[in-house]
């Protein structure tokens, strides 16, 4: 098959302990799941989740350097656990979600949270707020055996050695088998899928020359500079 113009390269993750990648092909972003988090942005934390994406291209791999974005003077994090999608479906039963999870990784969720905001009070979509160049800074995947049942741990977000979220994954509102089992509902999941499934409270800004530590308990570290 030849192409009218080159065709983009594969967006990709790193696998922890493995040269080989795993290909991405999507990356849908659960809203709220964390009910701090929920109240601090003034919500409502009894409303089901719901999806927003990001380009497969907006990753950014630990320990890389990015630009500030444009067109914002508010830039927040969002650190979030990751699921990599290794076997699709639709309709997904909750028992069989997690037999559907290749491996999981941290992720941090930037968010122009000045085009959100103005986006939200006139009914607009979420896309250039969200997503963004660079807005999905990523870990080395985990394969899910060796990653342990997700559903307790610690996660964590320094900003220059500053705590900044705290937050363990049992205060997830929607589990990880939940957020596979309720996207599917949705959409038909593919294998190269990415999740992410929602943040602790706490986020806040982020600036030129910040250096950005996101943890998840037994996952790999994320680190990523912004320019100065």
């Amino acid at each position: 098959m030849s192409y009218v113009i080159p065709p983009a390269p594969q967006a990709s993750l790193a696998v922890q302990g493995s040269d080989d990648r795993f290909p991405v092909r999507r990356i849908f972003c659960v809203g709220r799941n964390y009910a701090e988090h929920i109240r601090e942005m003034g919500n409502d934390e009894r409303d089901p989740p719901f999806y927003f994406t990001k380009p497969a291209d907006a990753i950014v791999p630990s320990g890389e350097e990015m630009p500030y974005p444009k067109a914002t003077e508010d830039l927040h994090h969002e650190v979030e656990l990751v699921l990599a999608v290794g076997a699709g479906g639709s309709n997904i039963a909750l028992k069989d979600a997690m037999d559907h999870v290749w491996g999981v990784a941290v992720g941090i969720d930037l968010t122009r949270r000045d085009l959100q905001s103005v986006a939200k009070k006139a009914g607009r979509p979420w896309d250039m707020a969200k997503g963004f160049d660079q807005s999905a800074p990523m870990g080395a995947l985990l394969p899910l055996a060796d990653a342990g049942a997700l559903t307790s741990g610690a996660i964590t977000m320094k900003v220059n050695g500053e705590t900044r979220q705290t937050g363990d994954l049992s205060e997830m509102i929607w589990s990880a088998a939940d957020c596979v089992a309720h996207l599917s509902t949705l959409v038909e999941l593919k294998p190269g899928d990415l999740i992410m499934t929602g943040t602790p409270a706490g986020v806040s800004a982020v600036g030129k020359g910040d250096l950005m530590a996101a943890h998840i308990d037994g996952l790999p570290e994320l680190m990523v500079r912004i320019a100065p």
